[in-house]
């Protein structure tokens, strides 16, 4: 398992966490923002490379409503760790997709 932590970016008020754990071979990836409006879906991504101006998009994340969402991605934990580094990446709006409100670097668990 691994906690990203989403700092705020373009003063948005907004931050919180995206953790990815394995669960029956591929990892969910639970968003949790505080600060973020309750009525706006924001779109989200797994980037390729580093917060503060990640790269390509390399996986999709369920826009999250009120700061909320959960996404199953088909790569197990293992292999999403070798595809480092990547980034976890809120936007503000679907109209508003090149403004960035949060991100944060995966970093490898130390266990």
């Amino acid at each position: 398992m691994a906690t990203v932590a989403l700092a705020t970016q373009n003063a948005s008020g907004e931050a919180g966490t995206a953790t990815l754990k394995e669960v029956g071979g591929k990892v969910v990836v639970t968003l949790d923002i505080v600060g973020a409006p309750a009525d706006v879906a924001q779109p989200a991504h797994i980037h390729m490379g580093a917060c503060p101006e990640p790269g390509a998009v390399k996986y999709p994340l369920t826009s999250p409503v009120g700061g909320k969402s959960e996404t199953t991605l088909d790569v197990s934990f293992d292999d999403l760790m070798a595809q480092l580094p990547l980034a976890v990446n809120v936007h503000k709006s679907v109209a508003q997709s090149k403004v960035y409100v949060a991100c944060g670097d995966v970093t490898k668990p130390s266990y």
